[in-house]
């Protein structure tokens, strides 16, 4: 079996994690209508994780591409939406739908300067996905 080693009595399996960490939006989406019409800053970060192919590690076929976790990313931030949580969403279940073999999926997104009247720096929603 592909990434499982033995030590000694007990089997173990070797993970491997792609990551795209605080790639950088400004996009339409928010609770009010103002921020659908100005936009935020938003930054997203996502960490897959799957059991290591150990066949040719120079092949890509053999990894995840992060180029293509950025293309997902920002297709699901061009739209308006009310809220983070569909957008992490239809990210998380783009990624399941690509990656099969996915063993946990998180995905961040971070809303840069609330507007609600505090001194806040960030608000964040966060999703992670576990195959049983």
């Amino acid at each position: 079996m592909y990434g499982t080693i033995s030590l000694g009595l007990c089997m173990a399996t070797i993970l491997q994690t792609v990551s795209l960490k605080e790639a950088r939006f400004y996009a339409p989406i928010g609770y009010y209508e103002e921020e659908q019409v100005l936009g935020n800053e938003f930054f997203v970060s996502i960490d897959v994780c799957f059991p290591f192919l150990n066949l040719e590690t120079e092949n890509l076929k053999n990894t995840l591409n992060y180029e293509e976790l950025y293309h997902i990313t920002a297709s699901v931030m061009r739209p308006k939406r009310k809220l983070l949580e569909s957008a992490a969403s239809e990210i998380l279940d783009q990624i399941r739908n690509r990656v099969s073999h996915a063993v946990t999926i998180t995905v961040v997104i971070r809303k840069s300067n609330p507007p609600f009247g505090g001194d806040l720096a960030c608000s964040q929603v966060s999703l992670n996905y576990f195959k049983d």
